[in-house]
């Protein structure tokens, strides 16, 4: 090698390794295609080699195992980005090339992409929030993928009939973690703010909560405190409006994004959050640690559940049949500064009778 091109060299293994987190050897073992070294550090490498801008060597430039298709909704709710990154992701480590639809009002519709990914010959297609998840909607469109051959996933939204494996997260469970929260910390009038219930994670949300407050605190008419509204934080706004002026303490919220729109409607009643209300939020979107109040939410286990979407595409790409049953995912309560104690003038909590007090309707 030449003098003058060995800083070079040195500068660039140097620049890797910081990168990478790794000895410059292993970055050279790398680069040689030579072994010893581990697919972690292999692939931090790569991405190093990425992010700085080098070209790859021909050797290390991996052939993609097919193209696989990602449709999502808008993005303009954090978890849905947080889903195809963790799916983009999990597919570019299998050797896949993903090609990332996103849906908006107005925009290209999920039967359209459906063309488009066919007119490219993708390997598979995994629908996050789709169509599959409105009883409302035909499900013929995914017959007809069937009938094609094209592996399908579904995320959060069963489809009975389709076939195709199914990613949940268990909303009973969500419900079942928020209430028991509220509740601890003394809160009787408790309200639901949930979306559409055309869709099946609004509805399992809906009659898991029904069933929860009707046994646990007596209510006689659950559905008086659920209120069904859009998945936005204008939705949210006017459904803890609606919840809060009618008496109820704690309202439980079917996305984060709903949970700031509750937020924003205590402090336009002059309510405190959480002194004199509480908000839970559902997802854990990135960032939502940061809002003030910090969001008390339920966290979808994101990456578990893209891990599971994407090995049950890829079985089914490769052809081995993955299970039809539904597979739910244990979701987790995050306590943060959104909620607090049950103020004093709150119905009173369960007496020696057994007792409760319900919202105010």
């Amino acid at each position: 090698m030449a003098p003058t091109t060995l800083p070079t060299v040195r500068t660039r293994l140097t620049d890797l390794a910081e990168q990478a987190g790794v000895s410059t050897a292993t970055v050279s073992r790398v680069l040689n295609g030579k072994p010893g070294v581990s697919a972690q550090a292999r692939q931090a490498v790569l991405t190093a080699l990425d992010m700085l801008g080098y070209e790859r060597p021909e050797k290390l430039r991996m052939r993609s195992a097919g193209l696989v298709g990602l449709i999502v909704p808008e993005l303009s709710n954090p978890v849905f980005p947080a889903f195809a990154q963790v799916i983009e992701t999990m597919l570019s480590d299998r050797g896949y090339t993903p090609l990332l639809c996103t849906q908006s009002p107005g925009g290209t519709t999920e039967d359209q992409y459906i063309e488009l990914l066919m007119d490219h010959g993708v390997d598979g297609i995994v629908f996050v929030s789709g169509l599959h998840a409105d009883t409302t909607a035909s499900k013929d469109r995914y017959h007809r993928l069937r009938g094609r051959g094209v592996p399908l996933v579904l995320v959060n939204g069963y489809a009975e009939g389709v076939d195709a494996p199914a990613v949940s997260t268990d909303d009973t469970a969500a419900m079942d973690q928020a209430l028991r929260h509220l509740h601890s910390l003394g809160h009787r009038a408790i309200g639901l703010a949930v979306g559409p219930t055309r869709f099946v994670p609004s509805q399992r949300k809906r009659d898991a909560f029904a069933a929860l407050i009707e046994q646990r605190l007596g209510v006689t008419d659950p559905e008086a405190h659920v209120v069904s509204t859009l998945f936005t934080v204008e939705g949210g706004r006017a459904a803890a409006t609606q919840l809060f002026e009618s008496g109820h303490t704690a309202v439980v919220c079917g996305s984060d994004l709903m949970a700031l729109g509750a937020v924003r409607a205590a402090r336009s009643l002059g309510l405190r959050v959480p002194e004199d209300v509480s908000v839970v939020g559902f997802d854990d979107s990135p960032l939502i640690a940061f809002t003030d109040p910090p969001l008390t939410t339920v966290r979808q286990p994101v990456p578990a559940m893209g891990h599971a979407a994407v090995s049950a595409l890829v079985a089914e790409i490769t052809g081995s049949a993955a299970p039809r049953t539904e597979m739910l995912f244990h979701p987790e309560l995050v306590v943060r500064g959104s909620t607090g104690t049950a103020p004093a003038s709150a119905p009173p909590a369960t007496d020696d009778t057994g007792a409760v007090a319900t919202a105010a309707r």
